[in-house]
């Protein structure tokens, strides 16, 4: 874990990284539960048997689900003491690089890419990195930035 006691001390920690401890399983019924939730039931997602025949082998979660994720994978990574509210401020930048097969485990590495005063707080840039168990790529890399509210 990176913790620092107020949001300004993100500043010293800019280019360090952690990566969670916990793989993350992303199983067909999470798959399927994302594919209700958005409308998006296209076979590679959720007709195991036409998938298994197709390009990879098997369902694939939607790159959406996985970006979803990231909180979740990123929860306890970085602790920012002092703060009386965080804010999704948004995405620079998302690639997804390798679908994430159903049953597959995944995990995150956060890395602060930077920080900045501004007049609420700090707004804080991380590249979070998703890999895949036993993968040689990840399957995706997204710069997220993060308005963290002095309190």
């Amino acid at each position: 874990m990176i913790a620092v006691q107020t949001p300004a001390g993100l500043r010293d920690v800019v280019g360090q990284s952690v990566t969670s401890d916990a793989w993350f399983t992303v199983d067909q019924a999470r798959i399927d539960a994302f594919a209700d939730t958005t409308d998006d039931h296209q076979w590679i997602h959720v007709d195991p048997v036409r998938a298994a025949a197709g390009p990879f082998g098997a369902t694939v979660a939607h790159g959406y689900l996985t970006l979803s994720l990231v909180p979740a994978l990123t929860h306890g990574l970085v602790d920012v003491g002092g703060t009386g509210l965080v804010v999704n401020y948004g995405l620079d930048r998302v690639r997804f690089l390798q679908p994430v097969t159903a049953g597959s485990r995944i995990r995150a590495t956060t890395t602060i890419r930077s920080a900045e005063p501004t007049p609420q707080g700090v707004r804080a840039g991380f590249t979070i990195t998703v890999e895949i168990e036993g993968a040689t790529k990840p399957a995706l890399i997204a710069e997220t930035v993060v308005l963290y509210v002095t309190a």
